[in-house]
């Protein structure tokens, strides 16, 4: 399980990603297509044509590691494709790691008194 600190920004690359890219190939389309440092300690999230499949770029300060994400049943949650990424809090980021739609979770609640 991914824990970043809670400083950390979470950026999805909104769009289609190659999936055959690798950590440095991930890294140059987060400097080069969304004009971010890779290096700066935000995680970087992108997406499959597929939508089976989620790879995450983090540098934590002292190396850098790609994770990657895969559902057996169902597509990841993504939003529409407009220009660069968009920020998401780490709630929404557990929500998306277990197929659940991370934009409009569905609260169950528990009963407050037995009787």
């Amino acid at each position: 399980m991914i824990v970043p600190p809670s400083s950390v920004r979470i950026w999805l690359s909104t769009g289609v990603t190659d999936m055959r890219r690798g950590m440095n190939g991930l890294a140059l389309q987060v400097q080069q297509a969304l004009g971010r440092d890779p290096h700066g300690g935000d995680l970087y999230v992108f997406r499959g044509r597929r939508g089976d499949l989620l790879k995450i770029l983090w540098h934590d300060g002292i190396a850098m590691s790609l994770y990657a994400r895969r559902l057996e049943r169902g597509r990841f949650i993504w939003p529409t494709p407009v220009d660069g990424a968009l920020c998401i809090t780490a709630a929404q980021l557990g929500y998306m790691l277990e197929g659940i739609d991370w934009r409009n979770p569905q609260r169950t609640w528990r009963p407050e008194q037995a009787g």
